[in-house]
């Protein structure tokens, strides 16, 4: 029996002159290992691409990481050069999937800038630097080559109790990777806030009557999805909503021809 398939919106970025669309392959193994997934690369265009032409064709969504943040006039702010870098292609693919996904019932993982990307399609504003905001902890990426150590698993979060994230994670306390300058400043009406840090930076987010799973996540569950049990468990959520989903789909498509 074939995989289902996820889409991944990519990134638009510059590499010796030329233009690339590109994905973190971070991402893209996590999907296939952790979900059990297969990926679909959604090129970065600011024009051109078919929503519900690329949805017809996947049974969910991972809005993943980047290095670029979405721009501030999406969420009616003026930017400053400390909200960038920015990529208007990324922008322009992922918020119209996200809310069409969302439209369609169609299952939604968002990491790091795609929990952003959600609060922001939804309605919600964002906040940069916060480690300068009083009483902030410092949630950046430490700046050191290691990628085990960037990545390593060191903040506490707290899930909440009778959370839809409770019975994937357990309420209380987990440990996460969490790596981050900007944060979810107004929460989007739509949203259910499903974990935060200590110093009260929302670190997960649900869709409130989504019609199939819908979270978002600020830390990193892709890169330790295979040694660390709460990464796993998202992942596996995620791919069991995807696999629901396409029997779903088929299901109804049958019926269709009865």
């Amino acid at each position: 029996m074939s995989k289902p398939v996820v889409a991944i919106p990519c990134d638009f970025r510059e590499f010796d002159g030329n233009v690339w669309h590109v994905a973190a392959h971070q991402y893209v193994r996590a999907a296939v290992e952790g979900a059990g997934v297969m990926p679909f690369l959604i090129p970065a265009l600011e024009t051109g691409n078919d929503v519900d032409e690329i949805l017809d064709r996947v049974d969910g969504v991972l809005a993943s990481g980047a290095r670029s943040n979405v721009h501030p006039s999406l969420y009616g702010r003026q930017a400053t050069d400390a909200d960038g870098p920015f990529d208007p292609g990324r922008d322009a693919t992922s918020l119209p999937l996200i809310r069409r996904a969302l439209e369609r019932g169609i299952p939604l993982f968002a990491i790091c800038r795609g929990i952003q990307e959600l609060n922001v399609a939804l309605g919600g504003t964002l906040a940069t630097e916060i480690h300068e905001q009083p009483g902030i902890l410092d949630h950046r990426k430490p700046d050191v080559p290691e990628l085990d150590i960037a990545y390593g698993i060191r903040q506490d979060v707290i899930v909440k109790e009778g959370s839809c994230l409770a019975p994937v994670l357990g309420a209380g306390r987990i440990r996460v990777n969490s790596l981050h300058r900007q944060a979810i400043s107004a929460t989007a009406p739509r949203l259910a806030i499903e974990a935060v840090a200590d110093d009260g930076t929302i670190e997960a987010v649900s869709v409130v009557g989504a019609k199939a799973f819908a979270v978002g996540v600020q830390w990193h569950p892709e890169y330790w999805v295979r040694t660390d049990a709460p990464s796993l468990a998202l992942f596996k959520a995620f791919g069991d909503a995807v696999r629901g989903y396409r029997e779903s789909k088929a299901k109804s498509s049958l019926e269709r021809r009865a």
